[in-house]
């Protein structure tokens, strides 16, 4: 199990990927906030997902959150360094998200 440090990291690391990729800028016309909720460590973080980023990362749950990530620690760990497929994790079960039908078809450009 992954610690709730190298959780941060990660998603710090996945915030930097999607900034440093003009083409997911491009494609995802998205400014929504959003939650990621880690299931074997019971903690969460949030911020915004904004023009094909994610910027005001922080610890901690977002009630008003529109797109919500859950996912356990090792996968979540394995899904940035690009180990494990997004779909195959969610197809799974191993993964999942929660947001609007609209906002899931944009956010499959992504992933």
């Amino acid at each position: 199990m992954a610690t709730v440090e190298q959780c941060r990291q990660a998603l710090g690391e996945l915030a930097g990927k999607l900034a440093g990729s003009p083409d997911a800028v491009a494609r995802l016309d998205l400014d929504r906030p959003l939650a990621c909720r880690i299931r074997d460590l019971d903690v969460a973080f949030h911020g915004r997902l904004a023009g094909g980023r994610i910027v005001d990362l922080a610890d901690g749950d977002d009630p008003a959150a529109r797109i919500r990530l859950e996912i356990g620690s090792d996968d979540l760990l394995a899904l940035v360094a690009g180990e494990l497929n997004f779909a195959a994790a969610w197809a799974s079960g191993r993964a999942s998200v929660k947001a609007s039908f609209g906002d899931l078809l944009k956010l499959r450009k992504l992933l």
